[in-house]
């Protein structure tokens, strides 16, 4: 980020919104994460939930890569779980397992008991951590908040956990559309204002996390999922931020994807991105979408097959160059320092 006539210029948010840049801006989905020491020298002595909810430790895991990676934006470290403890529920994370929900959501009783609140106050430890980092940031690179979307995050609270088939989630959406409906509604009330305080905090993007929905039917897509995060874009039209919605396994959601809304559509790897591109249409940017799976192999590989995203895109403005998921465990951090460089240097105009 450079001062350009007494304010901030961006290539990540000119990208956004489909602005001529001078490279490709390059940032990674756990760009923090276990594939760094000093992230694991922290996690030995704090659990994921410390972190989350101590600002200073958020704040500094989000600061990690910055510098040794040179990527174009932060984002926030912290979870998508998070918004759902002051909705009453209770969970943690269980070492090789992953998320864990103690109180899981499953029937109209228990959607009637999850509480709305005011993310400002219930969750000012991530406030707090969205002010400290912007003048941590400021003049470098923009801060990108996020949340998980009203699917994601209901799937967790149904399945009590990850799930592979999604049975108990899709279970309540075929046989009780009208309970799914009222938690898909209270989940994306709870997001739209969650993003909307991070945005007042300082987020200068925000992220819509549907890890999910790869899952789904286009069918079930459209009718049980769509209208709730449409309701979370549509109540961020005023934030005056980009705004990126981000699906895994979506190659064939692309357009209601797209309906939903966006200034941003972020593809995976399933897809080529000019073909996705095409499917979403020119009036929007894409971010993506390398396999992270490609980052373990060696170095003029991961060049090769970032050359075949960046040629696919050509010209068209609006392309931020990300992974098509997070960065694996297992990935060398010096093949993100080289790919990011690479990616600079390969897109300067």
């Amino acid at each position: 980020m450079i001062r350009q006539g007494g304010r901030l210029k961006s290539r990540f948010l000119d990208a956004c919104l489909r602005k001529p840049v001078d490279a490709t801006p390059v940032w990674f989905m756990r760009q923090a994460g276990r594939y760094m020491s000093e992230y694991r020298a922290l996690r030995k002595k704090h659990t994921l939930l410390e972190i989350c909810h101590t600002p200073e430790l958020a704040v500094a895991v989000t600061l990690q890569p910055l510098a040794r990676l040179g990527v174009d934006a932060a984002i926030l470290f912290s979870d998508l779980l998070i918004p759902l403890g002051p909705m009453g529920i209770d969970f943690d994370f269980v070492r090789g397992e992953g998320p864990k929900i103690d109180n899981p959501v499953r029937t109209s009783a228990d959607v009637e008991r999850l509480r709305d609140f005011e993310p400002r106050e219930a969750l000012g430890f991530t406030m707090e951590a969205v002010r400290q980092l912007r003048v941590e940031l400021e003049g470098k690179v923009p801060l990108i908040g996020f949340a998980g979307a009203p699917f994601t995050l209901a799937s967790y609270l149904v399945e009590g956990g990850s799930s592979r088939s999604f049975e108990k989630t899709k279970a309540l959406m075929y046989s009780d559309p009208a309970s799914w409906h009222r938690l898909a509604s209270k989940l994306a009330s709870v997001v739209q204002k969650y993003l909307l305080a991070q945005i007042e905090a300082g987020a200068q993007a925000v992220q819509l996390f549907d890890s999910w929905a790869g899952a789904l039917a286009p069918q079930d897509y459209r009718e049980l999922v769509l209208p709730h995060s449409r309701a979370v874009m549509d109540g961020l039209q005023d934030a005056s931020v980009p705004v990126i919605h981000f699906a895994t396994g979506s190659s064939g959601l692309l357009p209601l994807l797209r309906e939903a809304g966006g200034d941003v559509i972020g593809l995976d790897w399933r897809i080529d991105i000019d073909r996705g591109w095409d499917m979403l249409g020119a009036d929007v940017a894409v971010q993506g979408n390398l396999d992270p799976a490609v980052l373990l192999g060696p170095p003029e590989l991961v060049r090769r097959r970032a050359d075949d995203v960046l040629t696919r895109v050509g010209s068209r403005p609006g392309h931020i160059f990300n992974l098509g998921h997070g960065v694996l465990p297992s990935t060398p951090v010096e093949t993100v320092e080289d790919l990011v460089e690479h990616v600079h240097r390969t897109t300067a105009r």
